[in-house]
């Protein structure tokens, strides 16, 4: 999720309008909206593999790679991948870690894209899991998904969700620790997604559309046996998995939800990112405007308006009805912590809180995988 280009563009986008305030705010605030809105698309190439032995890789140095844990690159063409563990030396502008493994493809160091989801294939090649490709049907279209059947007949099933801009690959690291748990998993596709259909206006919805593909999901894994299903979301994930609890008439068939730096406020996203990067206050409260009210959504090209404050789960806390695991880090530069520590201390009879330090956004698991999928694990199975 390329928060810092979509603020930064916005900072310049109003530096760059201040000659007529009103419409230059105005256009600013409309380029923010459809900075926000408008899927990323592929991930930079913007790391250098240097170096590469039997069992040591040297890639550029930067806040991603210098970072304790698990992590992939791909090659440029994204034709070759491998995964990388613990840091052997730093330099200034290098780091050596250790080589676990090339998983396809013919690896050279050149150009080179950070993969934060650590596996870059489905469940089958990744870990070894038996692995269907299925197709749920949705209102935008068909939407391939990845099904993972239990070791044993289930009547439990955990369907889980990535992120805004990210891929299924970000999903498949909890899969081991809910197979293990006796759960059927089912890691489907939403509207934007590249390898799936557009929404009408070919706009993220901030989880306000999306939930009604993955509430298909849920549907599709009742008509599969499910007595019950268990959300897990990670990021803008988390924030449609809000939405089907309070949207689906499905919700009662979900036993509990488990969310990875969630976004469980989009107001206070949009807030910390305006201010990191100096995009005056009237001009973010436009662009919330110009997403949500009807005369305007136009300028953002959505073909509904966005209710902001729909999103907003601190202020919704009291309307919260489901057992929840919520992980986040104090790292998490991207979605601020404070509304899911808000949030586990307004409902402490429903949500489980873990918090973290050193990891950034939605790379817990890379950091501690023990530790997640310990708390994962004891989580699906206290709520059954």
């Amino acid at each position: 999720m390329n928060w810092r280009g979509i603020a930064r563009a916005a900072g310049g986008a109003t530096a760059a309008s201040v000659v007529v305030s009103g419409l230059g705010s105005l256009g600013a605030a409309t380029y923010f909206a459809r900075k926000v809105l408008t899927p990323d698309g592929e991930g930079p190439t913007d790391h250098v593999v240097h170096d590469l032995t039997a069992d040591e890789v040297t890639v550029s140095r930067s806040v991603e790679t210098e970072v304790p844990g698990r992590y992939g690159m791909w090659d440029e063409g994204r034709t070759a991948h491998l995964r990388m563990g613990s840091i052997r030396t730093l330099t200034e502008s290098t780091v050596t870690r250790e080589l676990l493994g090339v998983d396809f493809g013919d690896f050279t160091p050149g150009p080179a894209r950070f993969n934060p989801y650590f596996y870059a294939e489905s469940p089958d090649p990744a870990l070894g899991l038996a692995t269907e490709e299925v197709t749920i049907e949705a209102e935008v279209g068909d939407l391939p998904a990845w099904l993972v059947p239990a070791p044993a007949p289930t009547d439990r099933w955990a369907v889980l969700v990535h992120g805004r801009g990210a891929l299924r690959f970000e999903c498949v690291r909890a899969v081991r620790a809910l197979h293990d748990a006796g759960l059927s998993v089912l890691i489907p596709a939403y509207r934007n997604d590249d390898d799936a259909p557009p929404g009408p206006d070919g706009r993220y919805t901030l989880g306000l559309s999306e939930w009604r593909d993955v509430e298909e999901a849920i549907r599709y894994a009742i008509r599969g046996g499910a007595r019950t299903v268990t959300l897990g979301g990670w990021s803008m994930g988390g924030a449609i998995c809000m939405q089907v609890l309070a949207q689906s008439d499905l919700a009662w068939r979900v036993s509990g939800v488990f969310l990875d730096c969630p976004v469980l406020d989009w107001g206070d996203v949009l807030r910390h990112h305006a201010h990191v990067n100096n995009v005056p206050t009237p001009v973010a409260l436009l662009a919330r405007a110009v997403m949500g009210r009807h005369s305007l959504r136009w300028l953002a090209g959505v073909s509904e308006p966005l209710d902001v404050a729909q999103t907003d789960w601190v202020r919704r806390a009291d309307e919260l009805t489901h057992p929840m695991l919520v992980m986040h880090s104090t790292a998490d530069d991207f979605v601020p912590i404070g509304p899911s520590r808000a949030v586990a201390a307004a409902r402490p009879d429903l949500v489980v809180f873990e918090e973290w330090d050193v990891a950034r956004h939605c790379k817990l698991w890379n950091t501690d995988p023990h530790r997640w999928e310990d708390a994962v694990r004891a989580f699906v199975t206290r709520t059954g």
